[in-house]
């Protein structure tokens, strides 16, 4: 049957399960946004393409499959590459398509001209220029192989106008997909297994280190049955939450720059680091030259190159985390470790008093308290989408994720604006969940037009603003390690009410901690996306903090007094 190569990238998309396409249109992609027409493909209109692939990518982690993102050449192109980045550093699997000029001008500096493929280069698992229709099914059929096998990934495909426009004789071709030098071995050797099991059964002191590649690998249950037959405590990093249930007794908590204080002592004086899917990040180690000086070390890692980068190991278990466990498990014998787990409760010490959210309620609003309060209130089953900073890393300490794929933030990129179109994205993948977007005043501008994308679209997603008038997190570190020097951080904002309302959308603010329940119950009874524009103090700070290549066991405390403290048990 004769196709364009316009239907053909249609015909692709529905063979690969795609059902939602998240971009902006513009003339060199005009031919396939012509065809879209007549497949039953949905296209979300967005109002920015960096905000197509931040939806693309909330679309995938949330559960949808291969997010997808489309633009056209030049700016419509290079408006994706910060999303793009975003999904190469936290492994999410989106394939971006972006029209080029017709291949006879290329290399001519035409009108929107972009050399996109060497621009995306460093930040895609791997990129395509089509310039021959007769490629473009095989190029974007390896497009989503090579997104979601292996350590999944972006995948940019950008395609000449012509080839677009050009029709021949094609049918879909079924034959699975074999890509010479992509087909690693990612068995573990036998010997390395072995080696593995002595290590954890001899080891007094074991924990486990639990990333992003515990939910990328579907192995929640697997980890379960490890840290239970083995008594073995578990430690989270940021992305890893909820691969394991943060109610478990074996949940120790975040580790790292904002981790609890007990977790990082536990990290620095065990006798072996278990690490599931995670790839010693330097959030997570602080500085390398103390890092675990005591500890043996096994890496369950399905992406090579990955170990040894960072932190030396002992053994190196390479391939897909659940498949490795459920190879390991049945090699395993029941442990004790009480006396660890007992000194990790005793290493817990005095956190509880200098947890700000057991300060009494005198009237003002603290960020911990609101994440706290929206936990309580949405009995802890949200999906939770974050921007960056600090409400980010209160919103991991205090809102606590019993369930997988329940919490959604940019962690290796730190991508400031993520919040509000992956939550979209995320709310289209799974529309059943309750979905909340927690965004400073800082990150929530930078992506806010989308709250016209999620009017247009009739998507209910509530959006909690934690809005302290700073750049907060940058304020901190200001306060911390630049003597209070606020230099471009104090931000005035406009009315988040009203902001919400111009786009035919409910606006609320929150003062005080009596009214977070109130405000709460109303986003979840409302029909339709909310903004709550939180006005929380504006001077708190996240604790506890490892200073940028500290050592990870000398953390910065919330002090047992200080002037917050104190001002609120006035």
């Amino acid at each position: 049957m004769q196709r364009t190569g316009a239907q053909i990238i249609w015909e692709c998309l529905l063979r690969e399960g795609v059902r939602t396409v998240f971009g902006y249109p513009g003339g060199a992609i005009l031919p396939t946004y012509d065809a879209l027409v007549d497949y039953p493909i949905h296209h979300v209109l967005t109002r920015h393409e960096q905000g197509a692939a931040h939806m693309a990518d909330g679309y995938a982690r949330a559960g949808g499959g291969v997010g997808v993102a489309m633009a056209t050449s030049g700016p419509g192109a290079t408006n994706l590459v910060t999303g793009i980045a975003t999904a190469l550093m936290d492994s999410s699997p989106i394939v971006c398509i972006t029209g080029q000029v017709a291949s006879k001008y290329i290399g001519y500096d035409a009108f929107q001209e972009t050399d996109i493929t060497g621009i995306t280069l460093p930040i895609t698992k791997h990129n395509y220029l089509v310039t021959d229709v007769h490629d473009l099914g095989r190029v974007l059929r390896e497009a989503f192989f090579i997104a979601r096998s292996g350590r999944p990934g972006p995948v940019l495909v950008d395609i000449a106008k012509d080839a677009q426009q050009a029709a021949i004789e094609w049918e879909y071709d079924e034959t699975p997909i074999r890509l010479p030098g992509y087909r690693p071995d990612l068995r573990p050797l036998t010997e390395d297994f072995e080696k593995a099991v002595e290590m954890i059964h001899t080891a007094k002191r074991p924990l486990i280190l639990a990333g992003h590649g515990v939910l990328m690998a579907g192995a929640m249950q697997e980890l379960l049955q490890f840290a239970e037959r083995t008594r073995t405590p578990v430690a989270m990093t940021l992305l890893g939450i909820g691969g394991f249930p943060a109610s478990h007794p074996l949940n120790l908590g975040m580790m790292g720059m904002h981790g609890e204080a007990w977790v990082n002592h536990a990290i620095q004086e065990a006798d072996l680091l278990l690490a599931m899917g995670m790839r010693f990040d330097d959030r997570v180690t602080g500085n390398l030259a103390t890092y675990a000086q005591n500890s043996r070390k096994i890496h369950f890692e399905i992406d090579p190159s990955e170990v040894n980068k960072n932190v030396k190991v002992d053994v190196a278990l390479i391939g897909d985390l659940r498949h490795s466990l459920q190879q390991i498990l049945p090699h395993l014998e029941a442990c004790d470790h009480s006396e660890w787990l007992e000194y990790i409760d005793e290493m817990r010490g005095d956190s509880a008093v200098r947890d700000i959210q057991n300060l009494p309620d005198n009237g003002r609003l603290y960020a911990a308290h609101v994440i706290n309060d929206l936990w309580r209130y949405t009995r802890g089953e949200a999906l939770v989408v974050t921007d960056v900073g600090q409400h980010q890393m209160w919103t991991a300490q205090y809102y606590r994720h019993d369930k997988p794929y329940s919490f959604i933030s940019s962690g290796g990129l730190g991508t400031m604006g993520f919040a509000l179109p992956a939550a979209i994205g995320a709310k289209i993948a799974r529309p059943e969940a309750e979905v909340w977007a927690v965004a400073g005043d800082g990150g929530f501008q930078m992506t806010q037009a989308e709250l016209s994308t999620a009017a247009q679209e009739g998507v209910k997603v509530n959006i909690a603003i934690i809005n302290n008038g700073f750049l907060g997190m940058v304020r901190q570190w200001q306060e911390f390690f630049y003597e209070r020097r606020y230099s471009a951080t104090p931000m005035r904002s406009p009315d988040f009410v009203k902001i919400a309302e111009a786009h035919g959308l409910t606006g609320l603010r929150v003062t005080q901690r009596s009214e977070v329940e109130r405000a709460v119950r109303q986003a979840q009874e409302t029909e339709g996306t909310v903004v709550i524009d939180f006005r929380v103090e504006q001077e708190d700070s996240v604790y506890p903090m490892v200073p940028a290549g500290g050592d990870l066991h000398n953390m910065i405390r919330r002090p047992k007094q200080n002037a917050l403290m104190e001002s609120a048990l006035d």
